[in-house]
């Protein structure tokens, strides 16, 4: 009786080890599949990435080639401005498109050597006026980048920002992304996604406004006196027929040459936007370039 027991503890011993044995074994191919496909994930992610970037040298070399041709007159019918369709590749695709960032309102221009420039001001205000946003994030901006700790009107500075719960200076220099205004007192995304399509912020401080590629909403900002419906007609005929010189742009107004040095139809400032997927993995890029000459170079790019 006590064999036949320890010969059933035996093979109740066996099974529960080759159970475990089987389990252990699942555990291990499971793994090792999760591992293999977290390897291909990766390599299909770093190529589809190196892929993307690749479409920032093309920019630049499309950049490049037109500053050769353009004579420095830029608008949405030259090549550079036609968005790149999707390219097949081997496992994936590729596309991209370079927008002219100077057809917007530069956030930066608010501030000039430190003090605020009182026409970009009312230029921004009446930007402001049009998107139907409070004046104060004039001020509150104004008072983010200049040099000096005075509040403006409705403004803020240290006082206002270091009384906050978790307390930080202000500024007192340029932007660099438009995600920096998350910071500025009014400032919140709601807001930042309204003013988006309308300003970019450019690491100069005294970039005129092209006015081939300029929004209605921007054209009303920087000529005073000018409609909605007069600066949405103008805009639907850039579409069709872009301005080859500020003058031309002037006389079709019927106005004169007042402001119109914070005009231009040309562009030395460029967004690149590139997707590239590879097998499993996906990557953008958004890159700004500068033109100068017949050279463009990268100034900044975050890369997801």
């Amino acid at each position: 009786m006590n064999r036949r027991k320890q010969t059933g503890m035996a093979l109740v011993m066996v099974l529960l080890i080759v159970a475990m044995a089987t389990t252990i074994a699942a555990f291990v191919a499971q793994q090792q599949g999760f591992w293999q496909r977290a390897m291909e994930n990766g390599r299909d992610r770093a190529q589809a990435r190196r892929i993307a970037e690749a479409g920032i040298d093309w920019a630049r070399a499309v950049l490049a080639d037109d500053a050769s041709v353009s004579r420095g007159l830029d608008h949405g019918k030259e090549m550079w401005a036609m968005r790149l369709p999707a390219v097949q590749l081997e496992g994936g695709e590729v596309r991209g498109a370079i927008h002219d960032q100077q057809g917007l309102f530069n956030l930066n221009n608010l501030v000039r050597n430190g003090v605020a420039s009182t026409l970009d001001v009312a230029h921004f205000q009446r930007l402001l006026d049009t998107l139907g946003l409070p004046q104060d994030l004039g001020s509150t901006l104004v008072d983010w980048l200049d040099a000096n700790s005075d509040t403006l009107a409705n403004g803020a500075e240290d006082d206002f920002y270091m009384s906050r719960e978790r307390p930080y200076r202000c500024a007192n220099r340029m932007l660099s992304d438009i995600g920096e205004l998350v910071w500025v007192k009014g400032y919140d995304a709601s807001i930042i996604k309204r003013l988006e399509p309308y300003v970019s912020v450019l690491p100069e401080s005294n970039t005129p406004v092209n006015v081939n590629f300029a929004p209605p909403e921007v054209l009303i900002s920087v000529l005073p006196g000018l409609s909605l419906q007069d600066a949405r007609r103008i805009h639907q005929q850039i579409s069709a027929t872009p301005f080859n010189s500020v003058n031309d742009f002037m006389q079709q107004l019927h106005i004169n040459r007042t402001g119109s040095e914070n005009l231009s139809v040309s562009s030395k400032y460029f967004m690149v936007t590139g997707y590239a997927t590879q097998g499993e993995g996906e990557s953008s890029v958004h890159a700004l370039l500068k033109r100068d000459g017949n050279w463009a170079e990268q100034v900044r790019k975050s890369l997801q």
